[in-house]
């Protein structure tokens, strides 16, 4: 290539690095590497690969680190086979506990690494009893839960194409806003669609808006579905999230699991959302996302808990509660949850959570310094009063509609019309029957004995 005044680029690098790794000829590869840096031929993501390979086949961690850490800094984003590469090297080590520094690595929350299975089974296999929780939890928070889920699939590259988690995750590293509304029908699951909101919520709250019950409590599992399956069929876009019922994941992990799969199966959800931040729904949350099922919390006021916290009260407003919003926010995060709803606590109590977490927030009466906004269907429309209180809409609920006056006067003006006679009229009254199967028709009611119905007939003709 030099006689022929041929310039080598990156393909030449890496072929070459890699063919002299695989000899064992590494310190060659790494002096060759450095000479083309130095002519300005800067290698990618591959050749920093191929290096940390060779380097943990031999057992030189350290110099496999140090690679890890330029790679880095030159903007090289590393991938699963990066980091299983290495984990598996400090197994062979021997040394597990260094596994932490790996993948806490500040270069993660820059790129859209996402664990593939093999690494969480790796670090299972290989971390020591002490480390090895902790790991799959920092895993977790990168990836949200393994890779075989429906957010694992491909970027949406038009406004047509289906929301998927690793939308979202690009969303929130971007400073994106996220929109989250409920929906509990095909109508609702049609309006949200069009208006391109990111995800639609399949809310318990349907208890209140939709069943005119007091609390979200009575709602039955068996009815949600009804819900999840109406909104799959009319939102096409919107990632798709189905509440979980009271009553249905607190008893125990295989209940919270059972019910979880049955939203995703017989509802046609894309993920599930449960509330509060107690031992129990901890375990339930952790215990689903390793079932494959993506998660979504939520704390605050969790309107399941009103008889503990004694109607529908914000929380945050004072130091023990405000510190709980954030403890209970992390945990959650910690079990593996994609994102966590906090709803009407304090702007700076919800701003500190957000800057806690590695995932997103996603606010209802919980200030502008959320992730994400989610606003009741009915509410923001301007349709009923807020399903938390009965006379009054609440001060942080904006109306952007008031569907509920048009609504009201369309049916005041069709009582009116029908009362008067005005509706339907001719527009309205569009089906026409022939000439002769009209006096035809006459006829037969007249041989049936149907003399007054067929003068009526006769007298409302328009012939």
């Amino acid at each position: 290539m030099v006689r022929e005044h041929l310039a080598p680029n990156v393909i030449t690098i890496n072929t070459l690095v890699d063919g002299m790794c695989k000899l064992g000829r590494i310190s060659t590869a790494v002096e060759f590497f450095r000479e083309m840096q130095q002519k300005g031929l800067k290698g990618n993501s591959v050749t920093y690969t191929v290096s940390i390979n060779a380097f943990c086949k031999v057992d030189d961690i350290d110099k496999a680190m140090k690679f890890l850490d330029e790679m880095s800094k030159a903007g090289r984003y590393p991938d699963a086979i990066v980091y299983y590469t290495l984990i598996c090297g400090l197994a062979r080590a021997g040394r597990q506990q260094s596994n932490q520094p790996i993948v806490k690595n500040p270069i993660l929350s820059k790129t859209n690494f996402c664990p593939s299975m093999a690494l969480f089974n790796l670090v299972t296999k290989a971390a020591v009893r002490s480390t090895s929780q902790s790991l799959l939890n920092t895993l977790r928070c990168m990836s949200n839960v393994p890779e075989n889920t429906v957010y694992g699939g491909p970027t949406s590259n038009t406004p047509n194409q289906r929301v998927t988690l690793t939308n979202l995750k690009q969303k929130y590293k971007k400073g994106e806003p996220i929109t989250m509304v409920t929906a509990y029908d095909y109508p609702s699951g049609v309006h949200l669609d069009m208006a391109g909101i990111d995800i639609a919520l399949v809310g318990d709250s349907a208890s209140m808006v939709v069943h005119g019950h007091d609390t979200t409590l009575p709602i039955t599992l068996d009815e949600m579905l009804v819900h999840c399956r109406s909104v799959a069929r009319g939102a096409r876009r919107p990632l798709l999230i189905g509440d979980l019922p009271f009553g249905t994941y607190e008893s125990s992990s295989v209940q919270a699991v059972d019910t979880a799969v049955r939203v995703l199966k017989e509802g046609g959800m894309d993920a599930i959302k449960l509330e509060g931040g107690a031992h129990s729904r901890i375990t339930a949350a952790r215990a689903i996302v390793e079932a494959g099922i993506a998660v979504m919390g939520h704390v605050g006021l969790t309107p399941q808990a009103i008889s503990v916290l004694g109607g529908f009260r914000p929380q945050g407003k004072n130091i023990a509660s405000a510190v709980k919003v954030v403890e209970t926010a992390i945990s959650l995060q910690e079990a593996g949850c994609f994102a966590v709803v906090l709803e009407c606590v304090p702007p700076e109590v919800a701003a500190a959570a957000t800057a806690a977490l590695r995932i997103p927030t996603i606010g209802i009466g919980a200030g502008p310094f959320c992730s994400g906004q989610v606003l009741v269907y009915h509410d923001l429309l301007g349709m009923l009063q807020h399903p938390h209180h009965a006379k009054v809409t609440p001060k942080f609920c904006k109306q952007f509609a008031q569907i509920g006056d048009v609504i009201n006067k369309a049916l005041s003006d069709y009582k009116e019309e029908v009362s008067n006679g005005s509706f339907p009229g001719p527009l309205h009254s569009p089906y026409k029957i022939s000439d002769d199967d009209y006096n035809g028709f006459l006829k037969e009611l007249r041989s049936m004995g149907l003399d007054g119905a067929a003068s009526a007939a006769a007298a409302k003709a328009n012939r």
